[in-house]
């Protein structure tokens, strides 16, 4: 009988085993196709592309989800693994590839960045540069928009320019001839790859933000003027955009927290052909390449047609080579503090009073003495406050002091709110530093630094009943020293070209306030049912925006500039020293000084980059020789370029080539202690403008530039110089940093260096 049994049970793991064979998940794949090889007998590309999927696959036509013509040509269909099989043998076929998905990068900065005491830019007035601005059409790639929110009234707006051919869709839940006006003029969205995945969100099908993320970002690169805007009294005053005049178009490409490359790469297609002029995306993953990477070869063609575009540069910081969107035709942004804060007191029973953050807004706490518990033991979950690791019966009516890390910090509260505590501290730990976050969380609570967090733990494992008295302040500004890097904000060195510095710049992305859904708690947690109009929260995905809006204003201005030109303007007039006249410090580490493998070229400074004096432009030419140096089989870099007549002899000896404003020098490659570049820079300024050369480095490099002197005769011209870097020998393998600066009466054009020793010198 027990033989019988096993036989059946073999049979049956047979038959399961068999089963699962003929019936593979199918996946979505992007699809590169070579263009020109299209048949004459098909008037369109599309309905080449669908004619040949349906020839050699079995998919139905439903398989196909997108076709690719702008951002990249081919299409996104899904597949089964033996189609895929066969999609790769077809001469006819670049490249294939598994769809990724990409994660969201989650006032006073208008102020805080000189845009409030603008008399003239460039010389215009400031009611002429609103009114130039309201020609520029801001693209927002991520989770949506909340078109009733006051940060997208068209008040005062003339009508839509002409050239805009992009719409607004209708969903059960959006209404065009409602919701959208002269200043919301664009709200698609796209959702066919995310829905194959088992991770997306069930929500309606609608350019509807039911996330937060997107309307946030939103309204903080275009939102229009509100006065009295808060999150619960915290951060007031009026709110508005970078940009305030200019237009937003909405393409949503994230669903909740899912946001498939497929529906990225259509949303690109769609902007470049609706007429957009900038384009932010505060999305990332962690691409190794450019040629399957949904954002770069979205902003690739982007750059093409002459559209720049903005990405966040990651939220994993501070460890090294984490920054990502790092092409060297993406502006690649991260994030730093600005001079406002909301300081808390705790004031623990010995008499120790010791400073946080905090956004609480409920009852008055003033004087309360709360016991407070640190479940630091056997459980080691309990003291991160993790899910179902909290007993009750010990917490209950308890302040909770909780460790930073594992799960979000807004959990955390929930946490201890559903067993029964009362209140939190959120305590840093060596990794997050005294980086200082503000939540509104759902119970009284506040964020300390690893410092403070480390007396708080003393004092709770040596007092026998440890308590606690919290004292809320409110909104503070004018806070020194500011900006501060953001510990979160993501470093380089470049993890795929090494020669390209980033981040590029940093930008206001800590405890920002802009606009919010209403349908969405501040903590975003879906217990969360208070309603607010705007939101507190923080992320290289919040400086992305300001950048974005910053490059909007640019293009008002000289409409006739590349992406290139607004980068390097943005790049060379960045500022490095904060508002105590020191370096950047670095919020990962207390007293410790940043470097431009975290803020790049440095914190944007928008009235001087209207006027940068010279730029660093590049051609789409130099980009090609840039991809063929990082030695990309010519199939990936078609797959980029979409060019087919193309060669690499020309290619550069190394990546650093390429015309970037700013240096990433390796020492060590091939044994190599001298480096040489040259540089090209445009003249933008007054004709008979002159340019003298100022350098700053390590002592282990002698760096000479020639010529010393630039001569420019007239608006426009181009000159050329080369900057030669001698490394010492016997240095170890290491960085170091400087910087190279044409100067005048006007104009100081800064380029920082990097300096890499891969290799230690002998």
């Amino acid at each position: 009988m027990g033989a019988v049994v096993i036989l059946l049970y073999t049979i049956l793991l047979l038959f399961l085993h068999s089963s699962m064979a003929v019936h593979p998940t199918k996946k979505t794949y992007i699809v590169h196709m070579k263009r020109h090889l299209k048949p004459p007998s098909f008037s369109t590309h599309n309905q080449w592309y669908k004619s040949y999927l349906q020839s050699l696959t079995s998919s139905n036509k439903n398989s196909l989800l997108y076709t690719y013509n702008i951002a990249s040509h081919g299409f996104a269909a899904s597949l089964y693994p033996h189609e895929v099989e066969l999609l790769r043998q077809s001469d006819s076929v670049v490249n294939v590839y598994e769809d990724t998905f990409y994660t969201l990068q989650t006032t006073r900065t208008p102020e805080f960045l000189g845009l409030d005491n603008l008399n003239s830019w460039a010389g215009r007035t400031l009611p002429e540069l609103n009114n130039a601005a309201q020609d520029v059409i801001i693209g927002v790639l991520d989770s949506g928009i909340w078109p009733e929110s006051k940060s997208f009234n068209d008040l005062g707006m003339s009508n839509v320019p002409s050239r805009w051919r992009g719409e607004c869709q209708s969903a059960p839940d959006f209404d065009p001839n409602v919701h959208c006006n002269r200043k919301l003029i664009g709200a698609q969205y796209f959702v066919k790859g995310c829905k194959v995945s088992s991770s997306c969100s069930k929500e309606i099908e609608s350019p509807r933000d039911h996330n937060g993320h997107g309307t946030h970002t939103a309204s903080t690169a275009a939102g229009s003027i509100v006065a009295n805007a808060s999150l619960f009294g915290y951060a007031k005053g009026t709110a508005r955009g970078m940009a305030p005049q200019a237009r937003i178009a909405s393409y949503k490409v994230c669903w909740n927290e899912t946001c498939a490359g497929s529906d990225i790469l259509a949303a690109f297609d769609r902007a470049i052909m609706d007429g957009v002029d900038v384009l932010s995306v505060s999305l990332s993953n962690n691409a190794t390449t450019y040629y399957n990477d949904a954002i770069a070869l979205g902003a690739f063609a982007a750059i093409e047609k002459g559209i720049l575009v903005s990405c966040s540069a990651g939220n994993d910081g501070p460890g090294k080579s984490t920054v990502v969107n790092t092409a060297p035709w993406i502006v690649t942004v991260g994030a730093a503090t600005l001079d406002r804060d909301f300081p808390a007191f705790i004031t623990l029973g010995n008499g120790q009073k010791l400073q946080g953050v905090s956004l609480y807004s409920g009852e008055e706490m003033e004087n309360k003495s709360l016991s407070l518990v640190y479940l630091k033991g056997n459980n080691s979950s309990s003291n991160l406050c993790l899910r179902g690791s909290l007993d009750p019966n010990v917490v209950r009516g308890k302040v909770v002091l909780c460790d930073r890390g594992t799960n979000d910090r807004v959990e955390k509260g929930l946490v201890v709110t559903e067993a029964n505590g009362i209140g939190m501290i959120l305590a840093n730990t060596p990794e997050t530093g005294e980086e200082l976050l503000a939540d509104s969380q759902l119970l009284p609570a506040v964020a300390v630094g690893r410092k403070v967090g480390d007396v708080i733990r003393e004092y709770v494992k040596t007092e026998s009943n440890p308590t606690v008295v919290f004292t809320f302040v409110g909104t503070v500004v004018k806070v020194k020293p500011s900006p501060v890097v953001a510990g979160f904000s993501s470093r380089g060195p470049n993890a795929i070209a090494a020669q390209i510095l980033k981040p590029d710049v940093i930008g206001p992305g800590v405890n920002i306030l802009a606009a919010w859904p209403e349908n969405v708690g501040p903590t975003s947690l879906d217990v969360d049912t208070r309603k607010t109009s705007f939101n507190i929260i923080s992320g290289t995905s919040m400086a992305c925006p300001h950048v974005t809006g910053v490059a909007a204003l640019i293009k008002a201005v000289h409409p006739e500039w590349s992406p290139s030109a607004i980068k390097s303007a943005i790049m060379t007039t960045a500022y490095t020293q904060d508002n105590t006249n020191s370096s950047f410090r670095d919020s990962a580490e207390d007293s410790i000084f940043s470097s431009p493998l975290a803020h790049g070229s440095g914190h944007v400074n928008p009235q001087k980059a209207l006027s940068p004096g010279l730029i660093y432009d590049i051609r789409i030419q130099d980009h090609i020789k840039f991809l063929c140096s990082l030695h990309y089989p010519m199939d990936q870099i078609q797959a980029i370029v979409k060019r087919v007549n193309f060669t690499c002899a020309n290619k550069f000896a190394d990546a650093g080539q390429i015309n970037y404003p700013s240096f990433s020098v390796l020492f060590g490659v091939n044994s190599t202690r001298v480096v040489r570049y040259t540089r090209e820079v445009t003249n933008v300024g007054a004709a008979g403008s002159v340019y003298e050369v100022a350098i700053d480095g390590p002592s282990s490099v002698t760096v000479t530039v020639k010529p010393p002197k630039l001569v420019f005769k007239k608006v426009g011209e181009k000159l050329h110089y080369t900057v030669t870097f001698v490394s010492k020998k016997g240095i170890k393998t290491g960085n170091a940093f400087g910087w190279i600066s044409w100067k005048n009466a006007e104009n100081q054009v800064r380029s920082p260096v990097a300096y890499s020793w891969m290799t230690h010198l002998n």
